[in-house]
């Protein structure tokens, strides 16, 4: 455990944000941002459509991850799991877990452990998803879209190394782009 892990381990581990009904976006986040019962500002206009549950994966676990999923209906695939760096396996992992719960899975920088500078997070992205294509491809045979939504960059938005933090602007238009691409919700 580093220095600033019991400072994100702090706070609340879920806070649910937004209208509940056929759209809800589960964000796990790394960095364990929103320790305040918030959500990031830059997701805030995402609440007017989408009920966003924001997960603090330093402070929760998968056993809850996995609570949140079952609990989102019966063969009523509506949530849209986010999530960045090294949590994208456990994303894929947790869909193939609830693939009736589960429309997506929206990746931002998973290969973020495996690349040292922002130049080569693309690059390091395709690779991680042919290392991973097994887990996708059975995903996506069960009804799941995987896909890598955005990379970091050397332009002068990415001030920090990879992954993107989640409440990044550039981040949250992705997954907006993303949420109004995929095919309607599905219901009973």
């Amino acid at each position: 455990m580093s220095d600033t892990e019991p400072l994100r381990a702090e706070g609340p581990a879920v806070t649910v944000h937004g209208h509940g009904g056929d759209r809800r976006v589960l964000v796990l986040d790394p960095a364990g941002a929103g320790k305040h019962d918030e959500l990031p500002a830059t997701w805030r206009p995402l609440t007017d459509r989408h009920e966003i549950v924001w997960v603090r994966l330093p402070a929760s676990d998968d056993a809850e991850c996995d609570r949140l999923l079952s609990s989102a209906g019966p063969a009523r695939p509506h949530t849209d799991v986010v999530t960045s760096g090294p949590y994208g396996e456990f994303a894929i992992d947790l869909a193939r877990r609830h693939t009736s719960a589960v429309r997506s899975v929206l990746l931002v920088d998973p290969a973020a452990d495996h690349v040292s500078d922002s130049g080569h997070a693309s690059e390091a992205d395709d690779a991680w998803l042919r290392r991973h294509g097994s887990e996708i491809d059975e995903a996506e045979r069960a009804g799941v879209t995987v896909e890598v939504i955005a990379h970091s960059t050397d332009d002068d938005q990415d001030r920090v190394p990879p992954p993107l933090p989640l409440g990044h602007p550039r981040v949250v238009e992705t997954v907006q782009r993303a949420l109004a691409d995929l095919p309607e919700v599905r219901s009973p």
